[in-house]
């Protein structure tokens, strides 16, 4: 393992036979480091990388480094990644794969008279994208012409402050989609599988902050069209090891092609809770040129999943980031429940990363199930030190929107309202404190039963006797 000084006490740093502290905890100057980390492999003797989920995770240049070292990446080739990292490549390579496409351009903007004409066209309200963005850096939503140059200068420096790269496209805004994603495996013999699909619609500021397998709006058909078009996507770029293929499915259940992710995800254990498959163990297998153990027939749903990402941030304060120890930090347990996290009790959490503390992944033998799960699974988390988002989760596993699956990417928008967590933390509050009264004073009663009992046993009689 490699860890940064702020990650020292990490579990991950105690679970591994051999650890290399990589450098300060700034990323600029640790993880994101690729010459120091393939040096560390070339003086270690390492056959092989799992670059997990950020950092150098789908950085091309990364991958063909490590390629030209004589080191195995466990992900796919640098020139997948740098096709599937460009929106615009990316469209152009599904282009002749019968992908469903959202209407807009092909190619970057460079004239911006052009292409107002063109969004008249597709009609409004649009949406200006970064071609090498992520996250929502470099995304504008345009209402109406009369905004559309100025949005598109906006659109143009954020993408070239946040990515180095300030080409743009346009497409049709889709006002009220579901975000769904599927996975793919694919090994390097031409063997490709989808293991169908996540829900990833509850986001905030772009990033996905619920998770579940399967959906509760896709039927058999629209779940093997979508997959036949992710096994698709995959052959259009030569795909090896573990991706994921990104659609919108908007009011009509049309869906459309987004992007793919060259990577595992953080939501991965959602699927491999519905399926038995250990994404992590077969991109492993895969990256030895081990064919792929099974095919798509042999894959099936069984159950549901869901999973909350447990950040540390003020879901009061408009998820406002929080640091400091943890002071408390017991996480649940019990039939249906998992936990992937990277912290124990008295570890800080640092200002370096992303806030996320943990991934907490329920299972039942329906929806119903996983989320009455998932309530107590909260409820049983115990987490001082830092805020965390455990009672927006709560929240939403407990909203008619989500529990009737009749919800979109803009659930936060429409309806997360944050004074109602107070509301919420009070009224559990007085109906704990209402039940340890009822406890005290039963408990008194039945001591004053027992005293009278005790005078009069039989049982105290004749052992006395």
């Amino acid at each position: 393992a490699i860890y940064s000084e702020a990650d020292r006490l990490s579990p991950h740093v105690k679970y591994a036979d051999e650890a290399v502290c990589i450098g300060p905890p700034a990323s600029s100057e640790s993880y994101l480091v690729g010459e120091k980390i393939i040096q560390i492999c070339k003086d270690l003797g390492v056959d092989g990388i799992h670059p997990g989920y950020g950092f150098l995770s789908e950085n091309a240049a990364f991958a063909r480094s490590v390629a030209e070292a004589g080191i195995i990446l466990i992900g796919p080739s640098p020139e997948a990644m740098e096709v599937m990292g460009d929106k615009l490549a990316a469209k152009a390579a599904v282009k002749n794969f019968e992908v469903p496409m959202i209407p807009g351009t092909d190619e970057a903007i460079t004239n911006i008279l052009a292409a107002k004409k063109l969004a008249n066209e597709i009609g409004y309200p649009i949406l200006i994208k970064a071609s090498a963005g992520g996250g929502g850096k470099g995304m504008r939503v345009v209402e109406s012409p009369k905004s559309f140059e100025e949005q598109m200068q906006l659109a143009v420096s954020e993408a070239t402050s946040a990515f180095g790269d300030g080409s743009v496209f346009i497409e049709r805004y889709v006002g009220s989609p579901r975000h769904i994603e599927i996975q793919v495996l694919a090994d390097m013999h031409g063997n490709i599988v989808h293991l169908f699909e996540r829900e990833c619609s509850v986001q905030r500021r772009h990033q996905k902050v619920v998770e579940e397998a399967p959906s509760s709006v896709l039927n058999p058909e629209i779940r093997e069209a979508m997959g036949n078009c992710a096994i698709n996507v995959a052959k259009a770029c030569d795909y090896v090891g573990a991706g994921t293929v990104e659609f919108l499915l908007d009011d009509n259940k049309e869906f459309y092609f987004l992007e793919m992710n060259t990577r595992l995800q953080v939501e991965h254990p959602v699927t491999e809770m519905i399926t038995g498959i250990d994404l992590v163990k077969e991109q492993i297998k895969i990256a030895r040129g081990e064919r792929l153990s099974f095919l798509q027939k042999d894959l099936e749903i069984k159950g549901h999943s869901i999973e909350v990402r447990v950040y540390a941030e003020d879901p009061k304060n408009n998820f406002l980031p929080d640091i400091g120890a943890l002071k408390i930090y017991k996480i649940p347990s019990g039939i249906g429940v998992r936990v992937d996290d990277g912290f124990e009790e008295g570890m800080e959490v640092p200002i370096y990363y992303d806030p996320m503390l943990s991934k907490l992944i329920t299972y039942g033998k329906d929806r119903e199930e996983a989320i009455e799960r998932m309530i107590r699974a909260i409820d049983d988390y115990q987490i001082a030190g830092v805020e965390t988002t455990l009672s927006f989760a709560k929240y939403v596993m407990q909203h008619p929107a989500f529990t009737s699956g009749d919800f979109d990417t803009h659930f936060v928008k429409n309806h997360f309202d944050p004074t109602k967590l107070d509301e919420t933390n009070e009224l559990e509050a007085e109906l704990a404190a209402m039940l340890a009264t009822n406890l005290l004073v039963n408990k008194g009663k039945a001591s004053l039963a027992t005293q009278s009992n005790t005078s009069r046993s039989k049982w105290r009689d004749n052992r006395s006797s």
